[in-house]
C-alpha cells in the first residue's frame, strides 16, 4: 500500500475514534450527572484562581485533598487550630462539589474546635466560622445539596439552640443582637424587608440577603407556615434553612434520598419544640442581658408539625409520639403559668383524647388524663421539679414561683405574674392538704404561712442594697400600690422614689400580693 494512502487511512481512523470517544464521554458524563456520580462539574461563580487550579490539577485533586485532610487532623490534635482551618479551606477549594468535605469541616469547626476554648467569645467565632463555611461557600457550589442545608440548620438548632454547650446562652444573645437591626425589636419585621422604601431600608435588605443569605420573601413563607416566629431566635433560622433544603429537594428530586428529607423535617419539628420552650426573646429594661421565655403563640403550629411528621414517617411515628406527648404536657403547664387557664384546659382535654392510655404524671400509675384535673397536674409538675415533698423543698419551690411572679410584674407581663402567683398558692395549699391526711405518728412539718413566705420574697426583691434594680423596684411598688404604706413596716423604704398613694390593693386572679 502506498505509504501516503496508509497515513491518510490511519489519520481518518484516528479522527473517527476521537469523535466516537468524545460522543461516548458526553453520554458518560450525562449518566454520571443523573446518578450523582459527578464530582468535578465546572465551578459556578468561582474565583478565577480557584477555577484554574481545579481544572489544572485534574485527577490529582483527590490525592492532594486526602493528604491535606490527614495533615489537618494532625494539626488539630496538636491544638494548632488556625493552621488546620487554613488547610480546611484548601481542601474545600480542591473538592468544592464534594458535600461530605463541607459538612465535615463545618461540623468540625462548630463542635470540635469551638469547645477547645473556654472564653464564650472565642467559641462563638468558631461556631460562626462553621456557619459561614457552609452558608457562604458550601451552598454556593452545592445549592441543591440537602446534606449541607441539614448541617447548617443543625448548628442553629442543636449547637446554638440546645443547652449542650456551656456557651449556648452567649450564642443566642450574639445572634439576637445581629438579627435585631433586620427584624426589629420583636423579631417580626418581615413585611418591611420585602418592600423596602427608603435608602436605609434597601441597604438593610442588601446586607441581609448578601451577608446572611436570608431571602425575606421566603422567610415570609416560612413564617406563615410555621410561625409566628421571633426571627431573632436561632430556632427560626434552623427552620428557615431546613425549609429551604426541602424546597431545593423538591426542585431536584433525582438527587435526594428519603433519609435526607426525614432529617430536614426532623429539624423543623424539633426546632419548633425549642422555639416554643424558649423562643420568646424578652427585652429586659433593667439589664443588658437577653432573657428567654416560652413562645405560647406557636403551640398550635408546633402541634401541627408533630402530627404532620407522624403521618409522613409512620415507621418512626411511635417515637415521635413520645415527643409530641411531652410537648403537650409542657404546653399545658406553660399556659397555666401564663394564667391562660382556658387554653391550658383545652390542650389538657386534647391530650386526654390523643393519648387516653398514657399516664400524665411521672411515677403515678393511675394518673391517666381522665383521672386527673388540670390543677392537680400542674401542681404535680412543681413536685416533679423539686423531686420531693419535704417542707423545705416545697417552700423553696413556692418562693421561686413568687420571685418569677414579681419579676414578670416588673417586666410588664401581668399574665405570667398572675399565673405564677396562682401556681404558688395552689402548690402551697396542696402540700398542706396532703400532710393533714398522714397518720399521727408520721412527722410532717407544715409550711410557714403563705403571707410570711410572700412577704419575705418582697423584702428581698425590694431591698435597695441587694434587691432588684431601682427601676424594677419602682414598678413593683407602683403596681402593688404599696409604696410608703404605714401598715407595712417590714417593707424596705424606697430610695429616691416618687411620692405614691398609701392605698394597698389586692392582686386579682390569685396574684401573690401580700
Amino acid at each position: 500500500m502506498n505509504p501516503r494512502a496508509k497515513k491518510i487511512i490511519l489519520l481518518a481512523v484516528t479522527v473517527a475514534l476521537l469523535f466516537g470517544a468524545g460522543r461516548l464521554e458526553t453520554l458518560l458524563n450525562r449518566d454520571r450527572a443523573a446518578l450523582g456520580l459527578t464530582i468535578s462539574q465546572p465551578l459556578r461563580d468561582a474565583p478565577p484562581v480557584l477555577a484554574l487550579t481545579t481544572q489544572a490539577l485534574g485527577g490529582f485533586r483527590g490525592l492532594i485533598s486526602n493528604f491535606l485532610w490527614m495533615r489537618a487532623n494532625d494539626l488539630q490534635l496538636n491544638d494548632k487550630f488556625f493552621e488546620a482551618a487554613q488547610l480546611a479551606n484548601w481542601i474545600t477549594d480542591l473538592e468544592p462539589h464534594y458535600s461530605q468535605v463541607w459538612a465535615y469541616e463545618g461540623w468540625n469547626m462548630a463542635w470540635n474546635i469551638s469547645v477547645k476554648f473556654k472564653d464564650p467569645g472565642d467559641r462563638w467565632r468558631w461556631v460562626n466560622n462553621g456557619i459561614e463555611l457552609l452558608r457562604d461557600r458550601g451552598l454556593v457550589y452545592n445549592p441543591d445539596n440537602t446534606l449541607l442545608y441539614q448541617q447548617l440548620a443543625w448548628i442553629f438548632q442543636n449547637k446554638m439552640g440546645e443547652y449542650l454547650d456551656d456557651a449556648n446562652y452567649y450564642y443566642k444573645t450574639q445572634w439576637a443582637q445581629q438579627m435585631t437591626p433586620f427584624f426589629g425589636p420583636h423579631g417580626t419585621n418581615i413585611d418591611g424587608l420585602i418592600q423596602p422604601v427608603t435608602l436605609a431600608q434597601k441597604h438593610t435588605v442588601f446586607v441581609l440577603t448578601n451577608q446572611y443569605k436570608i431571602d425575606p420573601g421566603f422567610a415570609k413563607q416560612v413564617d406563615e407556615q410555621w410561625g409566628p416566629l421571633d426571627w431573632r431566635s436561632v430556632e427560626a433560622h434552623a427552620i428557615y434553612w431546613a425549609c429551604l433544603g426541602l424546597k431545593q429537594a423538591g426542585e431536584h428530586p433525582d438527587n435526594v434520598k428519603p433519609e435526607d428529607l426525614i432529617q430536614l423535617r426532623r429539624v423543623i419539628y424539633q426546632s419548633m419544640m425549642q422555639e416554643f420552650q424558649h423562643g420568646q426573646i424578652l427585652d429586659d429594661p433593667f439589664s443588658t442581658n437577653v432573657e428567654l421565655g416560652p413562645e405560647l403563640a406557636i403551640i398550635p403550629t408546633v402541634n401541627k408539625a408533630y402530627e404532620t411528621e407522624m403521618s409522613q414517617d409512620p415507621k418512626d411515628a411511635e417515637h415521635i409520639g413520645i415527643g409530641h406527648r411531652n410537648f403537650l404536657r409542657d404546653a399545658i403547664y406553660y399556659l397555666y403559668q401564663g394564667d391562660r387557664i382556658a387554653d391550658a384546659q383545652k390542650w389538657f382535654d386534647y391530650l386526654g383524647k390523643k393519648y387516653p392510655d398514657k399516664t400524665i404524671i411521672d411515677g403515678v400509675p393511675n394518673s391517666y388524663p381522665r383521672n386527673v384535673t388540670l390543677d392537680e397536674y400542674c401542681v404535680s409538675r412543681v413536685q416533679e421539679d423539686v423531686k420531693e415533698t419535704s417542707s423545705d423543698a416545697i417552700t423553696e419551690a413556692v418562693a421561686g414561683m413568687l420571685v418569677h411572679a414579681y419579676v414578670n410584674l416588673a417586666l410588664g407581663d401581668n399574665d405570667r405574674y398572675a399565673g405564677f402567683g396562682r401556681l404558688a398558692r395552689k402548690t402551697y395549699d396542696t402540700y398542706n392538704g396532703k400532710i393533714k391526711g398522714f397518720a399521727a405518728d408520721v412527722k410532717r412539718v407544715p409550711l410557714a404561712p403563705f403571707k410570711a413566705i410572700n412577704d419575705d420574697i418582697l423584702v428581698h426583691l425590694l431591698d435597695p442594697q441587694n434587691g432588684l434594680p431601682y427601676a424594677a423596684r419602682a414598678v413593683i411598688r407602683s403596681q402593688l400600690q404599696i409604696r410608703g404604706d404605714p401598715n407595712l413596716p417590714w417593707l424596705p423604704s424606697s430610695t429616691n422614689a416618687p411620692a405614691a398613694s398609701p392605698a394597698r390593693a389586692s392582686a386579682a386572679n390569685g396574684a401573690p400580693a401580700p
